[in-house]
C-alpha cells in the first residue's frame, strides 16, 4: 500500500485526513467528536471508540442501539485481538414452533427475531480489558446527547423517515406502541437539523455505565425488558439475559498480496471475505476501473457467498472446516470455475440491505480498534422496552428455518451474523482498521475496498470514494452513481444483468484509518453517509 496522499483519482468531497496523536472515524460527526474528547482528556482508542459507539446508539438509531449486538478488533502492544458479542436466541424459542406454522422464514417485526442483546456487555468487557477511563466518563457525551438533544443529521433523517413509514403500515398493536412514543415523538420522524431528545435512553445509558452493563442482563433493565417481553408474548427470560457474555476470540486470517487481512470467526460472515480474496490471489489486478477486473471480483463473490451459505453458523453447534475453506487447494478449484467471458449464475439471493454503525479508532500509542453495532433492519425488530429507550434488534432473521443446515435456528445459538470488522497488517506491523456496513453489502464492501488499497494504490479517501457494485441474486449487478459506464457495457457483455441505482444508500458505509509508514494515522470516511474524521 504506497498510495500518493496528493494525488486524487476519484472526485471527492474531502480530502485524506492526517494525524499523529489520535484518530476516530465514523458516520457521524457529533460521534467522532465524542471519540477525539475522550483522547484529548487522556483515554486510549479503545476508549475513544466506546465514547463514539455509545454516541451512535443516540445519533443514529436507525442503525444501531443499545438492544443491538457488536464485535470488535483491536491491535495493542503488538497482538490483534478479536470480541464476538452477537448474543444468542432465548432458551425457550426453537425452530419447530415456526415450522409448525408453515413459515420458511422468520417474521422481520416483534418477538420472533429477538436474541440477547450483546451491545451492553461488549462495550463493558472492552473497557475492562482495554480501556483507562471509566465507563461513566465514556458514555457522558452520549448521554448529553440524549438528554439535551442533538440536531438530527441529513442522512440519518432521510432513513428515519423511510423507517417511520414503513413502521407506520406494519407496525399494529399495543407492543410497538413504545417505538413510536420514542423515535416519532412528534407524530413523525424528525426532520434534518430538527433536535431529538431521548430522555429515557440518556438514564439507561447512565445505568449501563454505573453498574458497567451488568444491569442490562442481572439488574432493573433486565427485569424490565423480561416483563415486557411477558406482557407482549416474547421468548427472552431473566436467564437469557443472566447468562450472557460476549466471547473473545482468536481473528481469521489470510496473506493477500504483501498483507494480511483480518475477520472475526464465524458465526460473523468475515469468512466470505477471505474466501474471496482467497480467490482473487490468483488473479493479476493492476487496473481498478477493467471490465474484467470487476467480472473477476463479482465472480469470486458469487462463489465466496455460496461457501458461506453452506457453512457460516454458530461453532459451538457446528463443525465449520475453516482449514479446508481458506486452503489453497479450494481457492484453486474456486478459481477454476471463473471464466473470464462469461458470468456465473449462482442460485439463490441476498436479503434486503441491514442497519448497522462501523467506525475505526487509533491513538498517537499504537492502539486501533475496528468496531462494529447493529441493531440488523434499520431500527430492529420495532420493539421499545417502554420507559428505557431499548430498542431490540432482529438479528434472530440471519438464522435458516430449514431443520438440517447448520444454521438452523436452536435455543442457545448465535445466528448468522453480517456485521464484521476489519483490519489489515503487513509483516507484523499494523496497516489499520477498515470495514463497511451494510447486511450482506459488507463482505463486497471489504473487497472492494481492500483491493481499491492493495491492489491499485489508493489512499484511504479514495478507496472509500470510489464507486461501488454490488451482487444480489443470480446475474443481477447493482452499480451506484459515478461507476465507469465502459466497465459497466464490459459486465453486460459478459453476461451480467447490469442494473444502475440512482442513489447510494444500499451500497454500504465504510471508514478507514491506516497508519503510514512515518507512524502517522491517514484517515478516510464515507461520502454515502454523514460521516467526518476527528483527528488530533
Amino acid at each position: 500500500m504506497h498510495f500518493d496522499a496528493l494525488t486524487y483519482r476519484y472526485p471527492s468531497r474531502r480530502n485524506v485526513v492526517f494525524g499523529s496523536r489520535g484518530m476516530v472515524a465514523t458516520s457521524h460527526p457529533l460521534a467522532a467528536q465524542a471519540g477525539l474528547e475522550i483522547l484529548k482528556k487522556g483515554g486510549n482508542a479503545v476508549d475513544a471508540a466506546l465514547a463514539a459507539a455509545v454516541s451512535l446508539t443516540v445519533l443514529e438509531p436507525t442503525s444501531n442501539g443499545v438492544g443491538g449486538d457488536a464485535f470488535a478488533l483491536v491491535w495493542h502492544e503488538g497482538r490483534l485481538e478479536g470480541i464476538n458479542g452477537s448474543g444468542p436466541a432465548p432458551a425457550a424459542l426453537d425452530g419447530e414452533f415456526f415450522r409448525s406454522r408453515g413459515l420458511t422464514k422468520l417474521p422481520a417485526f416483534g418477538w420472533p427475531a429477538v436474541t440477547v442483546p450483546g451491545a451492553p456487555a461488549t462495550w463493558a468487557a472492552l473497557s475492562e480489558r482495554y480501556g483507562r477511563l471509566p465507563l461513566s466518563q465514556l458514555f457522558a457525551p452520549a448521554v448529553t446527547y440524549a438528554e439535551e438533544g442533538h440536531p438530527v443529521a441529513p442522512n440519518v433523517a432521510l432513513l428515519w423517515e423511510r423507517a417511520a413509514a414503513r413502521f407506520a403500515d406494519e407496525l399494529k398493536g399495543e407492543p410497538f406502541r413504545p417505538w413510536f412514543g420514542t423515535f416519532c415523538p412528534r407524530g413523525r420522524a424528525p426532520r434534518p437539523g430538527e433536535l431529538f431528545r431521548a430522555p429515557h435512553l440518556a438514564r439507561t445509558l447512565e445505568i449501563i455505565a454505573e453498574s458497567r452493563g451488568r444491569d442490562f442482563y442481572e439488574g432493573g433493565l433486565a427485569r424490565r425488558i423480561v416483563a415486557f417481553s411477558d406482557a407482549t408474548g416474547g421468548w427472552l427470560k431473566k436467564e437469557d439475559l443472566a447468562s450472557f457474555r460476549p466471547e473473545w476470540v482468536e481473528p481469521l486470517g489470510v496473506d493477500y498480496r504483501d498483507c494480511r487481512v483480518w475477520e472475526i470467526p464465524p458465526n460473523g460472515q468475515g469468512l466470505v471475505v477471505l474466501l474471496a480474496l482467497k480467490i482473487l490471489e490468483g488473479f493479476d489486478c493492476t487496473y481498478r476501473d477493467d471490465p474484467g477486473t470487476f467480472h473477476l471480483q463479482l465472480e469470486a463473490m458469487k462463489l465466496a457467498f455460496a461457501d458461506g451459505a453452506r457453512h457460516i453458523a454458530d461453532r459451538r453447534f457446528a463443525d465449520i472446516p475453516l482449514e479446508e475453506l481458506l486452503s489453497d487447494d479450494h481457492a484453486a478449484r474456486s478459481r477454476a470455475l471463473i471464466r473470464p467471458d462469461k458470468a456465473l449464475p449462482p442460485e439463490g439471493s441476498l436479503a434486503d440491505q441491514g442497519g448497522t454503525v462501523y467506525l475505526a479508532a487509533a491513538d498517537g500509542e499504537g492502539t486501533m480498534v475496528s468496531y462494529i453495532q447493529s441493531n440488523f433492519r434499520g431500527f430492529g425488530s420495532g420493539l421499545v422496552v417502554p420507559g428505557t429507550g431499548i430498542a431490540l434488534h432482529n438479528r434472530g432473521l440471519g438464522f435458516s428455518l430449514d431443520p438440517r443446515h447448520p444454521n438452523a435456528l436452536a435455543s442457545g445459538k448465535r445466528p448468522y451474523h453480517t456485521i464484521i470488522p476489519g483490519f489489515l497488517t503487513r509483516g507484523d506491523k499494523p496497516l489499520g482498521p477498515f470495514g463497511v456496513m451494510g447486511a450482506f453489502m459488507q463482505p463486497q464492501g471489504h473487497v472492494q475496498v481492500v483491493m481499491n488499497s492493495v491492489d491499485f494504490g489508493l489512499n484511504p479517501q479514495e478507496a472509500l470514494d470510489a464507486p461501488r457494485w454490488q451482487w444480489t441474486s443470480g446475474k443481477t449487478v447493482q452499480v451506484e452513481p459515478g461507476f465507469p459506464h465502459p466497465a459497466a457495457l464490459g459486465l453486460a457483455r459478459r453476461g451480467h444483468d447490469v442494473r444502475p441505482v440512482l442513489e447510494s444508500t444500499s451500497f454500504g458505509r465504510g471508514q478507514i484509518i491506516w497508519r503510514t509508514g512515518e507512524g502517522s494515522l491517514a484517515g478516510g470516511t464515507e461520502p454515502r453517509a454523514d460521516g467526518a474524521i476527528a483527528a488530533w
